[in-house]
């Protein structure tokens, strides 16, 4: 979840998120975009954002030639834009367009909040807005881009990262995982796992790039820990512990901790206070303001650790995110 809301969704009107499509962008993450902010959402019972493309080309040719885009807005409409998405091009030697440099800058400048999916993450820096700033980008390019741009931060290791007005994704559907974060950023945890059963992927995953990097998919198949992770999700007021885990999944609490680092990125521990953080947003966004009843339905024991976790994870209070998240003002 954010530590930072410093970019919120006004409180009138609805958030304009603008993408800017440029000569040679990937499909891909155009999509990604397209699903998580540009879908109308009847499940919801409102539209979460106002979404449009934009390119400097009448016709923008995609990657590899797929196909022609056309029919979508001139590239003064990223001038519109609450929410910026830059492009993403596999040619990351190639330098982008000033004008696309340009319209980038005056967002920055102007307060509204960067996106880039994927190599995105070239658009930013060429444009200058991320110097001393953290970022990621697909672990391919890593090294290129700590030569070519050395006074970004970048951590190669992470999904995403958010760094306030400025949000960069990893690799393509990494895309996905920002776009989530972004919603949850927005509009709550509930509204982020209606988006995310609608895509049928994880409103939240764990862990980083370097899984992919070192192992991309499991040895042995009955490694899998689906199992003894939905087993825990149906128990998270109970008492749980790591110990536990690895009796159900029937392993040591070693081979466990193995077993979460390899497929998940991340510790027993930390997944079972992510889940049930999560639950716990979940409960209050649905009108429970009793914060002890919070504490106890979500396995996080007494009101000082869910507000301590909370102020963590959310950079907010149990009463601060009710205000902003809760049933009362959907």
């Amino acid at each position: 979840m954010a530590k930072d809301s410093s970019h919120e969704v006004p409180g009138t009107g609805t958030h304009r998120v603008v993408v800017i499509v440029d000569e040679n962008s990937n499909p891909f993450e155009l999509g990604c975009a397209s699903e998580v902010f540009g879908l109308r959402r009847p499940e919801i019972g409102r539209d979460l954002y106002d979404f449009r493309l934009c390119s400097p080309e009448p016709r923008t040719l995609m990657r590899d030639g797929f196909f022609t885009l056309t029919g979508v807005a001139g590239l003064k409409a990223a001038d519109t834009a609450d929410t910026l998405i830059v492009p993403n091009r596999p040619d990351i030697e190639v330098p982008r367009r000033p004008a696309v440099l340009d319209a980038v800058r005056r967002a920055h400048a102007r307060g509204a909040r960067l996106v880039g999916f994927c190599s995105g993450a070239f658009t930013l820096a060429e444009a200058g807005v991320l110097d001393g700033r953290r970022a990621t980008a697909h672990w391919q390019w890593a090294d290129a881009f700590r030569a070519r741009f050395p006074a970004v931060r970048l951590e190669a290791d992470v999904l995403f990262v958010d760094d306030g007005d400025i949000l960069t994704a990893a690799g393509s559907a990494a895309a996905l995982d920002l776009g989530l974060h972004v919603v949850r950023r927005d509009h709550g945890a509930e509204i982020a796992n209606f988006v995310s059963r609608r895509l049928v992927f994880a409103a939240h995953r764990d862990g980083g790039q370097r899984q992919f990097v070192e192992r991309p998919v499991p040895e042995l198949p009955d490694e899998s820990l689906a199992p003894v992770l939905a087993w825990a999700q149906a128990r998270l007021d109970t008492p749980l512990t790591v110990s536990g885990l690895a009796a159900r999944a029937a392993v040591s609490p070693a081979t466990l901790h193995r077993r979460f680092q390899a497929q998940l990125g991340t510790t027993p521990l930390a997944w079972l206070t992510g889940e049930r953080l999560a639950l716990a947003c979940r409960l209050i966004e649905r009108g429970e303001s009793r914060v002890e009843v919070v504490a106890r339905r979500s396995g996080l024991g007494g009101a000082a650790n869910l507000r301590r976790l909370m102020r963590r994870e959310t950079g907010l209070t149990p009463s601060e995110y009710k205000r902003r998240f809760g049933s009362g003002v959907k």
